[in-house]
Formats: structure tokens, C-alpha cells, sequence
């Protein structure tokens, strides 16, 4: 939507700055974005990991052997 505000301010006043500025904070409300959902996926896996939640994967050997019959 911001880009589309550029473009139209742009078309308006022919002041590419203007269209640069506003382009640019698009990106960095992706940029934010992106940070806060990788942080949150990243707090949600350690706090699992604490609970327990989590099994570590490893060799399908290392749990409980069982007797041949």
C-alpha cells in the first residue's frame, strides 16, 4: 500500500525523492517485520526446548532397547 502512495505522490509532485522516502520505509517495515516473527518462532522453540516440548533428534538406537524375541 506505501508503494502505491509513493507512485501516486509521485505521479502528483514528480519528486522522485518523495517516491525513495517512502519506498524506503516500506522496506524497513518488512525489515521489522521479518525480525519480529524470526524472533518470536525463535523465543517459542527455546521456551519449548525448556519445557520439554522439544526431542532432541539424534540416533534412532538411543532410546530404550528392546530384547530380541
Amino acid at each position: 500500500m506505501i508503494k502505491q502512495i509513493a507512485w501516486n505522490t509521485f505521479k502528483n509532485t514528480g519528486d522522485i525523492n518523495t517516491f525513495l522516502e517512502l519506498v524506503e520505509v516500506k522496506n524497513i517495515e518488512n525489515n521489522i517485520k521479518n525480525n519480529l516473527e524470526g524472533n518470536i518462532e525463535k523465543n517459542m522453540i527455546e521456551a519449548e526446548k525448556q519445557n520439554g516440548n522439544i526431542e532432541v533428534k539424534g540416533n534412532s538406537n538411543s532410546g530404550t532397547q528392546y530384547e530380541r524375541l
